[in-house]
C-alpha cells in the first residue's frame, strides 16, 4: 500500500508539473511578407570604418534589387512594424520560449514563389516550408498568395545543458534555396529556455542582444557560383565597409551576440572582436568560426569603453568590405 501511495504522489506531482508547464506556454503570432526592395550595401556612400571613399570597384555599385522578409502589425498587412536597428537585410526576429507555439502568417508580395523554412523548431510536413517531392502545402507560396505556418519550440529547440539561456536558429525561404537566400530572404529565430524568458520571449539575464550575419552576396548569378564575373558583396547584415549601424551598448552591460553564417563555399568566416572577449560554451575567445548556415551564441561583458573594430578575419573578406565597428559607451 505504501508503494502504491508513493507512486500516486509521484504521478500527481508529474501531472502538476506538466499542467504548470502547459499553462506557462504561449502562442506567439507573426505577420511577415516577402517584399522586393532596392537595397544599398553602403548607404553612407563611403568606407565608414576608415572614413575614406569607397574603393573604385565598389563606388556606384552598391544598390541592387533584393527581396526581404518584412514584419507587419496585423493580418491586413497594411502597417509595417518598426524594424530593429542594426538587423540590416535580416528579417524580423522570431522568438519563442521552450514550450511555445509559433504561428507565422506569411504573404508573398514578391515576383517569384517563396516560403519560410525554420531551423531548430519542430514542424509537420505541411509547415516545413521547403519545395521538393514530397512537398507539404507550405513549401511553395506563389506571388500574391499566403500561407500560415505553425511551428513548435520543444525542448530540443532550446539551449542545451552547457549553453546560454537562449540560442539562435535560422529561418529562410526554401523554394530555390540558393537564389532565395542570395536575394535576402533570411532571418533569426531566438529560443529561450523555459522559465528564463521575459514576456516578449527575450532572455531575462541579458541586457542587450545583437545579431550579426556574415555572408558574401553575389549580384550576377544568384550566388551559386563564381562564373560570369559576379559582383561580390562581403557583408555583415547586408552592409559593407563599416556601414552597419546599431552595434552599440553601455559600459558593464551583459550583451548576448547571435552570430550567424550563410552562403556557399566562399562563406568560411571568422568573426573577430577587437577590445573585448566573449564566452562560448565555457571558454573565452575573441574569434568564432562560421560555416554556411551556422549559428553561434556568445556572451560579452562590455567592460572596455570605446569604438572597436568587428570584422571577418579572412583577409580577402576584410579587404573587400566585411568589417564594422561596435561602440561601448560610458554610463552617464
Amino acid at each position: 500500500m505504501r508503494i502504491c501511495h508513493r507512486y500516486l504522489i509521484m504521478y500527481s506531482l508529474i501531472c502538476l508539473f506538466l499542467t504548470a508547464a502547459e499553462s506557462q506556454s504561449a502562442t506567439r503570432e507573426y505577420f511577415i511578407a516577402a517584399e522586393d526592395v532596392m537595397w544599398d550595401y553602403a548607404p553612407a556612400g563611403k568606407d565608414v570604418t576608415h572614413d575614406v571613399p569607397l574603393p573604385p570597384d565598389a563606388e556606384g555599385h552598391t544598390k541592387w534589387n533584393k527581396t526581404r522578409f518584412v514584419e507587419y502589425g496585423g493580418e491586413d498587412f497594411k502597417k509595417r512594424k518598426a524594424e530593429v536597428k542594426g538587423l540590416g537585410i535580416l528579417g524580423p526576429i522570431i522568438r519563442a520560449e521552450v514550450g511555445d507555439t509559433v504561428i507565422v502568417h506569411f504573404r508573398n508580395h514578391g515576383k517569384r514563389p517563396y516560403s519560410m523554412h525554420p531551423h531548430g523548431l519542430r514542424y509537420t510536413k505541411n509547415d516545413e516550408g521547403a519545395d521538393y517531392q514530397p512537398s507539404g502545402a507550405g513549401g511553395r507560396v506563389k506571388p500574391g498568395e499566403s500561407y500560415t505556418y505553425t511551428w513548435f519550440a520543444d525542448a530540443r529547440s532550446g539551449p542545451g545543458p552547457r549553453e546560454t539561456s537562449s540560442t539562435v536558429w535560422w529561418y529562410h525561404s526554401h523554394v530555390d534555396e540558393p537564389e532565395d537566400i542570395n536575394a535576402g530572404l533570411l532571418g533569426p529565430i531566438v529560443v529561450t529556455a523555459q522559465g528564463k524568458a521575459k514576456d516578449d520571449g527575450s532572455p531575462i539575464d541579458i541586457q542587450r542582444e545583437l545579431f550579426t550575419m556574415f555572408m558574401t552576396f553575389s549580384e550576377v548569378d544568384g550566388g551559386i557560383s563564381d562564373k560570369k564575373d559576379p559582383v561580390l558583396m562581403n557583408t555583415i547584415n547586408g552592409y559593407v565597409y563599416g556601414n552597419l549601424p546599431g552595434l552599440e551598448m553601455h559600459h558593464k552591460e551583459a550583451v548576448r551576440w547571435y552570430v550567424l553564417g550563410m552562403g556557399n563555399e566562399r562563406d568560411i568566416h571568422t568573426a573577430h572582436w577587437h577590445g573585448e572577449r566573449v564566452e562560448l560554451n565555457g571558454r573565452h575567445t575573441d574569434v568564432v568560426e562560421l560555416l554556411p548556415a551556422s549559428m553561434v551564441t556568445v556572451n560579452m561583458i562590455a567592460d572596455n569603453p570605446g569604438v572597436w573594430l568587428y570584422h571577418c578575419h579572412v583577409a580577402e573578406h576584410m579587404r573587400y568590405g566585411m568589417h564594422a565597428s561596435f561602440t561601448i559607451r560610458e554610463q552617464n
